[in-house]
């Protein structure tokens, strides 16, 4: 436990903030590390304080930015020990509530974008009137005669240019037809006099198209000096509001300079500099982890919990479901709580310390030309960029005379079943000729999380990465790739029910999300981190599969129960 300071001061008062979270070394202790805040299980103390955040939420009644709302909210808290060893715990959301950033009991943002006397409003003000200006400009009636004459000026022009090409072109035409002509029935000489003749018109034909395009840019140049006088009005506006805009943004910029543990400052820019982003997205430090530990540093509290979770209805595109934890974002945080979290100790993430170790991979079928094997669940498809144990090298050394690439198609990690591997690349192309034209079938099953009342259906949600936040998917109707399954009940207990799945595509995470978004069968897999709560393992099996062999052309239908 160690404490420092720092000379740039929170805002807000630690009392404005600070939540009173009452525990005795006999209820519960403290933990020893700070969670890993990508993959964990919240702890004890950082379960009370949501409890008491969410009834807090649930009480206020009078919160109508919230309460009314068609889509919910990230809430964080964050478990932390002042000077005097006092154990409370502070609060935030993620973004703004109706058109606030700033709420008391929560953690201030790093700047307040609606303040009405903050810079950032006044630009925005500055910006909506040049917005105005700018579309002002684009209705009016000389603007819009402008482009009506631009646009007929324009097709004139094409037109008399087209006209003479295709007057010039029949005219080469008759040309060619009477050099055919005269070698039939006129004297070498008498032929060379034609010639020259025909020459002479493919001059004038030549010059005569030179200088329709010459009338035509004239014309064109003479109209543009009437139409520049707005075009440059226009243009000096687009200008001066990206200047404008860039100025607001560096300045907003400024304000984002996130401390960690150590007591150490950077900026949102340079946080940035070395991500695919390259510039921070909009958004970032905005979400409610940031904003807790930069307060927590701010106010030498010591962090040493911490838990988000969702609180009111699901967006369209991503999973939320109201009241479930959530670990950080991948794309806006993990840049920012990499730098922030420096200090601090941390969790190793369980996914680089909990792997699952496989002896020997389970063989259901085998023959001269390829194999079909029972991947178990938390077993990687093919080698990853911190862990290469995996099917793909398991089959090398297995098969270390097979040809071509032996994965012909893969399993999220999480997901068991079959798998099957070709022994030479005729056979792989094959099979991957069979994928590709969806003439292979295949079912799972699963357990879900819920129940419903549909025993059978099609889902047909379209689906995209989530840029912000990889691996995770959403559902997009705009750039999304088409994603189909089909489901059919087969069992329903107290709280759970077992379906099989027959997906028509294989995009990432298909079964997953369309099992747990609301549009969907709004009933996660038992298991899923990353749209559900997690379990002792994802509750998702690739239980048949259903084929043409690519050698004898005979269709093979190969099972393989769960173990759940």
């Amino acid at each position: 436990m160690y404490f420092y300071s720092v000379k740039k001061r929170s805002s807000a008062a630690i009392q404005d903030c600070f939540w009173p979270l009452p525990i005795t070394e006999e209820q519960v202790s403290l933990p020893e590390k700070f969670p890993y805040p990508f993959y964990y299980e919240p702890h004890e103390l950082a379960q009370r304080a949501a409890q008491q955040l969410k009834d807090y939420l649930a009480a206020r009644t009078d919160w109508a930015d919230l309460r009314n709302s068609k889509v919910g909210k990230m809430f964080g808290v964050l478990v932390v020990q002042d000077q005097n060893e006092t154990v409370g715990f502070l609060a935030a959301f993620s973004g703004k509530i109706g058109d606030r950033s700033t709420i008391f009991p929560f953690v201030p943002p790093f700047y307040d974008r609606h303040d009405p006397q903050g810079f950032f409003r006044k630009g925005e003000e500055d910006l909506n009137g040049l917005n105005q200006e700018i579309e002002e400009l684009l209705q009016t009636e000389a603007y819009q005669l402008n482009q009506q004459e631009k646009k007929a000026v324009a097709e004139r022009n094409a037109e008399r240019i087209a006209t003479v090409k295709e007057e010039n072109k029949k005219a080469k035409q008759e040309r060619e037809a009477q050099r055919a002509k005269a070698r039939l029935a006129l004297s070498e000489k008498e032929q060379q006099a034609l010639e020259e003749e025909l020459r002479g018109q493919s001059m004038q034909r030549h010059f005569l198209l030179k200088d329709v395009k010459r009338q035509c840019s004239q014309f064109l140049s003479e109209r543009q000096e009437h139409w520049q006088v707005l075009d440059d009005k226009l243009e000096q506006l687009k200008v001066l509001r990206k200047r404008l805009s860039a100025s607001l943004q560096a300045r907003l910029f400024a304000q984002y300079d996130f401390l960690n543990a150590r007591g150490e400052s950077l900026n949102v820019r340079d946080v940035f500099t070395n991500t695919v982003f390259k510039v921070p997205p909009a958004g970032a430090g905005d979400c409610a982890a940031p904003k807790l530990l930069q307060f927590a540093f701010q106010n030498n509290l010591q962090p040493l919990a911490m838990a988000e979770f969702w609180w009111g209805p699901s967006p369209n595109s991503e999973i939320r479901k109201h009241g479930h934890f959530y670990p950080a974002c991948r794309g806006k945080c993990e840049p920012i709580l990499n730098h922030m979290l420096q200090g601090l100790e941390v969790e190793e993430n369980p996914l680089a310390r909990d792997r699952v170790q496989v002896d020997e991979l389970e063989v259901v079928y085998e023959d001269d030309d390829l194999v079909v094997i029972n991947k178990p669940a938390g077993f990687l498809s093919v080698p990853g960029k911190t862990w290469t144990d995996s099917v793909e090298i398991r089959m090398r050394k297995k098969y270390p005379e097979a040809t071509g690439p032996l994965i012909v198609h893969r399993l999220d990690m999480s997901t068991s079943g079959l798998m099957v591997i070709a022994k030479d690349k005729d056979v792989h192309k094959n099979l991957q000729h069979q994928f590709l034209k969806r003439t292979i079938k295949k079912r799972y099953v699963a357990v879900l999380d819920g129940l419903f009342e549909d025993i059978y259906g099609t889902i047909d949600l379209p689906l995209r990465v989530d840029v912000e936040d990889r691996p995770r998917q959403m559902v997009c109707f705009e750039h999304g790739k088409s994603a189909r399954t089909y489901f059919e009940v087969i069992e329903q207990l107290v709280a759970t029910t077992r379906v099989h799945f027959f997906p028509v595509t294989g995009r990432t995470h298909q079964l997953r999300v369309h099992a747990a978004h609301i549009a969907g069968l709004n009933a996660p897999i038992v298991g899923d981190e990353l749209y559900g709560t997690a379990a002792d393992r994802l509750h998702l099996h690739a239980a048949e599969i259903t084929f043409v062999h690519p050698v004898s052309s005979e269709e093979l239908t190969i099972f393989c129960a769960p173990d759940f």
